[in-house]
């Protein structure tokens, strides 16, 4: 029987869940304070914390390196996991306002994965990957003798053919614990080969036109385990773990990527958006709230993309070109924009998000949506680092 999600040698933790599991690196990329309270829960306890680098540290990366390769051997040789040969993991993971995500935990052959846009693969990106975001993470990864994934990959699936029918009772429970900063209940569950079995036979059902899974979340991640599986060659490398969920599952919501550009003068920046914009024809249909300290003003714009994430980001890329000095970066959540413009220089942009009944058929269309087009959830509701697997 073909195999579409594999299972694998997943590492997890004897004990202390709570301090172990920490969020997404690409979460709090602005919020030293959510990583200093994380610092604070996880102390001197095995933890991911010590195995990951969060992104508001990325420009440390080297001097970090060094201490995540050195921690995953110490973990590895000391008495820290406890090892599922040849599984997978349910998972059922409460999230903020108490809905149940659920989903499976299993690897994807990387071979059958392609985030350039427009390659037809079995796995496909969503967004564009930022080609100059892949290299900072492969000197991270490509040492490492160990991955620890927060990749989450959609199926479309109406009937909940494939992770319904996995039934967690009779199953061995692994873990059930609340996750640390407002990150909600989960539960993982042991899936052996039957259950395996009955996977992949349902998820043979979904493929259409050799499309089965859109990477929902992760998709820079997964685009540097490929490119580590280019260079180290190995059959270990070759696999990646996601987690599998069902884009039908209630608990799955889009909320729309904001945009804060630091260093920038709003009324600068409004000035160049009109200025672009009438170089346009058409009628203004994307419309934007546009904030800093002194308050909110509205702007429509002639759309550049379908989407209005498409558009900004076209003018924004635009005017990062000529404003080198200006940063920006990528916000999940209004009250964070809000927060971040109060302080100087900061500008930020509000709009629509997309329905996620569009995803499957824009991807297949159109190839890739722009960059940070969505995100699921809160940020709270991002996945948090728990299983693990050796890739080397």
């Amino acid at each position: 029987m073909k195999k579409y999600l594999y299972p694998a040698n997943i590492l997890i933790p004897k004990a202390d869940f709570d301090k172990w599991a920490v969020i997404a690196c690409d979460q709090y990329t602005s919020d030293k304070k959510y990583w200093n309270q994380v610092e604070e829960n996880v102390g001197d306890s095995p933890s991911t914390l010590r195995l990951t680098l969060p992104e508001i540290y990325l420009s440390e990366t080297d001097e970090h390196i060094a201490k995540i390769n050195a921690a995953m051997n110490e973990y590895l040789e000391g008495d820290v996991f406890e090892t599922l040969n040849d599984s997978m993991v349910y998972i059922e993971r409460e999230i903020v306002g108490g809905a149940v995500r659920k989903g499976i935990l299993g690897a994807i052959d990387l071979s059958d994965y392609e985030y350039e846009p427009g390659k037809k693969a079995l796995t496909r990106a969503t967004e564009q990957t930022v080609a100059e975001r892949i290299p900072p993470r492969v000197k991270i990864r490509k040492d490492a003798p160990i991955e620890f994934p927060h990749v989450l990959v959609f199926i479309d699936d109406p009937d909940d053919t494939v992770i319904g029918s996995v039934n967690k009772e009779g199953l061995k429970k692994l873990y059930d614990f609340e996750l640390m900063q407002n990150g909600g209940h989960i539960e993982g569950y042991k899936v052996e080969t039957d259950a395996q079995n009955k996977i992949n036979e349902a998820l043979a059902g979904l493929v259409k036109d050799g499309f089965l899974f859109a990477v929902g979340d992760g998709n820079h991640s997964l685009a540097t385990a490929k490119e580590c599986h280019k260079l180290n060659g190995t059959e270990l490398s070759r696999f990646a773990l996601v987690e599998i969920v069902n884009i039908h599952n209630p608990a799955i919501e889009f909320e729309p990527i904001y945009r804060v550009l630091f260093g920038a003068d709003k009324n600068e920046v409004m000035a160049y958006l009109e200025k672009r914009n009438a170089e346009k024809s058409g009628e203004a249909l994307h419309t934007f709230e546009i904030s800093d300290k002194n308050g909110t003003e509205k702007l429509s714009l002639v759309p550049t993309s379908k989407l209005p994430v498409g558009t900004l980001q076209t003018y924004l890329d635009d005017y990062l070109k000529e404003n080198p000095k200006v940063e920006i970066d990528y916000i999940h959540g209004t009250e964070e924009v809000e927060r971040l413009c109060r302080d100087e220089d900061a500008v930020g942009f509000i709009f629509d998000g997309m329905e996620k009944s569009e995803l499957f058929s824009a991807v297949d269309q159109d190839g890739s949506l722009p960059r940070k087009t969505f995100s699921m959830g809160h940020a709270d509701d991002k996945r948090f680092y728990i299983e693990g697997r050796k890739i080397k």
